[in-house]
């Protein structure tokens, strides 16, 4: 919010907003377009039942960025407003509210990790399937943790906002439903590590060496956000290097 006519330019803001409302535009175009590939345009035969793990996670991630999106859009035309138009949305003077900002934005903003790891598990599905020779193990339950991954990381947003005065329940809430993240995402890399371990093959390619390594790093990332979707850890090791990146990688 720092968007003071005294200390930043109103042009450069009105380019960043700008430039966020064109690539949402873009984003929700493109994720329509992959929805309706998918759901109108396959392959006589091929049901849902049986798409692949990549072309599902590009179909839940379309889906979550219609849902999210909307309202990135709305808080930054908000902002727009209160720069321009003498709206009084998130100024506190005038009984407006800047935690609503941070509301909106995290509401986008956390699903966003999930949007953008998510065809990443698509792809190192894909490529551990593939350089190993096998089928992917537990297919189905890959596509519903992925699902799962998607409808938690949509609703645990507030875990960024644990030092601005939430109520004890709400915190409570935010932080099991965070942890609870790790159950899915521990179904993924348990499926991985068995198609690994069920084929003959070693390290045989550079892309195999990447998906193993993604995992380890991954499990690592996740185990150190796990640690920190405890309100009282997080509300401890705030503004520290643990939180800013808590090697989420």
């Amino acid at each position: 919010l720092s968007t003071s006519l005294m200390s930043l330019s109103p042009v450069a803001v009105d380019v960043i907003v700008i430039g966020l409302l064109v690539s949402g535009v873009a984003s929700i175009m493109s994720s329509l377009n992959f929805l309706t590939t998918v759901f109108h345009l396959r392959a006589k035969g091929l049901s849902l039942g049986i798409l692949s793990v990549s072309a599902w996670s590009i179909v839940i991630t379309s889906v979550m960025l219609l849902f999210t999106l909307p309202v990135l859009t709305g808080g930054v035309l908000m902002l727009l407003s209160d720069l321009h138009f003498n709206t009084l949305f998130f100024d506190p003077t005038f009984a407006g509210d800047p935690i609503l900002y941070q509301h909106l934005f995290w509401f986008f903003g956390h699903p966003e990790v999930y949007i953008l790891i998510l065809p990443a598990f698509g792809i190192v599905s894909h490529v551990i399937s593939t350089n190993y020779s096998r089928s992917l193990f537990g297919n189905q339950p890959m596509i519903l943790a992925m699902g799962c991954i998607a409808v938690l990381g949509s609703v645990v947003w507030s875990h960024h906002m644990y030092t601005t005065g939430l109520e004890v329940d709400t915190r409570a809430f935010f932080t099991a439903a965070t942890i609870l993240i790790s159950i899915p995402t521990g179904t993924k890399v348990f499926n991985w590590i068995c198609t690994y371990i069920s084929s003959h093959y070693g390290i045989t390619h550079s892309s195999s060496l990447l998906s193993l390594l993604f995992v380890c790093t991954f499990t690592f990332g996740g185990t150190t956000g796990v640690i920190l979707g405890n309100a009282a850890v997080d509300v401890a090791l705030h503004d520290t290097y643990y939180v800013i990146a808590h090697f989420h990688f």
